[in-house]
């Protein structure tokens, strides 16, 4: 029996709400990594402390996501489930206990709206610190993943997750070398934004808060350069020079060659099992022209083999396993 304000958790509605989950938390696993390393540069707090929390539009979409996420975590007090006996269980307070001994405390950790918490903090040691605990909100992918593994038996399907999840690490990793460089440039004038300054021809000026390259250049910079490390590809135009972006560039590659074993094995995997009807097709085609031309049947007989059994005419290469049983039926001497 469904109890009031119950969700039964293979209902449509609730279908429709997982795909709008996923749809924020993609939004999330791509703007949060972002916001995060650029919530460290001086003009962004400048600007926000000027302007106020709604200045900039991505705040007010961050914190309506965070809005549905928390709306998300009071459905699933809600939503019914099936237990290990395979039965679905409608009683309210078992379907809290199973959610809280299960994800409501990573669902609680990635809903918590850390940009207002950045917006009352003064200082910039906390707004940076802050600003990191940020990326808490990439455990919304784990729900992803939950999802997403009903669909591992399809290869296209994991070819095209394989791609994504290839892109949103070489995102990832590209927030994070801006953010390095930015760390150590007030120590340094060998690291890689005074080298895309200078190559820009922008360069920085203390006097002046919003000198050298823009965001834009600075995030495509960082992509090309993570793109062309996980591929093992690099060009050396946009180069490691300190020893933190050194020892980072040494993580990248590493990574880049996990994903490679990883990614590379899948589609040879896929790859094997989309040829495989193929192969088997051939094989058999192999093993009736064998037939045709050991017993020397008549060319008349090559392109259609008769079923009296069925009735009807099947054309041999569309049907060569059918026209074997035939033969070994009424020849069995035959191979």
């Amino acid at each position: 029996v469904t109890h009031a304000w119950t969700m039964l958790h293979y209902s449509p509605v609730k279908a429709a709400w997982d795909w709008v989950i996923l749809l924020l938390v993609l939004y999330t696993a791509l703007f949060t990594p972002y916001s995060a390393a650029f919530l460290l540069d001086e003009r962004g707090d400048s600007l926000r402390r000027r302007c106020g929390y709604t200045c900039n539009p991505l705040n007010v979409v961050d914190l309506m996501v965070d809005v549905l996420v928390i709306v998300d975590i009071g459905i699933n007090f809600r939503t019914t489930f099936v237990n290990p006996n395979d039965e679905v269980v409608t009683q309210p307070w078992k379907i809290a206990v199973h959610y809280l001994k299960g994800w409501f405390a990573i669902d609680l950790v990635a809903a918590l709206p850390f940009d207002l918490l950045i917006f009352r903090s003064g200082s910039d040691e906390m707004a940076t610190l802050i600003g990191l605990l940020k990326t808490a909100r990439l455990l919304r992918l784990v729900r992803v993943a939950r999802k997403l593994d009903r669909y591992s038996e399809y290869g296209a399907a994991v070819l095209f997750l394989l791609m994504c999840t290839f892109v949103l690490i070489a995102h990832w990793l590209a927030c994070i070398w801006y953010a390095v460089g930015y760390v150590e440039r007030p120590y340094t004038e060998t690291g890689w934004l005074d080298n895309l300054a200078e190559q820009l021809g922008k360069a920085y000026n203390a006097s002046e808060p919003g000198s050298g390259p823009s965001a834009k250049d600075y995030y495509i910079t960082a992509l090309y350069f993570t793109f062309s490390s996980l591929t093992s590809v690099g060009f050396g135009n946009v180069s490691p020079n300190t020893n933190s972006e050194k020892l980072f560039s040494i993580c990248v590659m590493v990574i880049g060659s996990l994903m490679y074993a990883s990614i590379f094995g899948n589609v040879s995997a896929i790859i094997q099992r989309l040829y495989s009807g193929t192969t088997r097709y051939h094989t058999q085609m192999l093993r009736v022209k064998e037939f045709i031309r050991f017993h020397q049947i008549p060319s008349g007989l090559r392109n259609h083999c008769a079923c009296p059994t069925r009735g009807y005419t099947h054309p041999l290469w569309r049907h060569p396993q059918l026209s074997l049983l035939h033969h070994s039926r009424y020849h069995p001497g035959h191979p």
